[in-house]
């Protein structure tokens, strides 16, 4: 199973299309879930707490934990593939974390069990998490030697 957290509602009917899709087609290969949390507007320092503590309401220390952090490590799409087929060789619950506009509480990046960056760019969080999905997507064809465009 892949589970998504995210901070933030998507708002554009384009992005909750391409959302919309890609959760199609994973359902071929995956269990997905996507969980959207509140986005906060207080100060940085109550906004990152607030929702550091609404992810630790739906994080399972017992999954896989991956943050998206600009900081994490990069995979091009086929070693992507290679290492979530690794990870779900030894845990089959995987969950990514997707934060808000002012990143993530340093309590989640000490929990999670790795980060992966996409870029060293900043996305806005709601076109990431079609971005994310179609890696997804993309690595479960690579792994079962599917055609895909590049």
């Amino acid at each position: 199973m892949i589970k998504i957290i995210c901070i933030g509602k998507i708002k554009e009917n384009y992005l909750k299309d391409a959302i919309l899709e890609y959760s199609k087609r994973l359902s071929k290969y995956t269990k997905l879930e996507i969980i959207e949390l509140p986005d906060s507007s207080f100060d940085i320092k109550k906004t990152l707490e607030v929702e550091r503590d609404n992810i630790l309401t739906k994080l399972n220390k017992n999954d896989y934990n991956i943050l998206l952090d600009i900081d994490g490590n990069t995979y091009n799409s086929i070693e992507f593939s290679e290492h979530l087929d690794k990870i779900r060789n030894i845990n089959s619950n995987i969950t990514f974390i997707i934060g808000g506009s002012n990143g993530v509480h340093d309590d989640i990046r000490a929990l999670v069990n790795e980060r992966i960056s996409f870029s060293k760019l900043t996305f806005p969080h709601q076109l990431f998490r079609v971005m994310l999905l179609e890696q997804i997507y993309r690595s479960f064809k690579i792994l079962n030697h599917e055609e895909y465009h590049k």
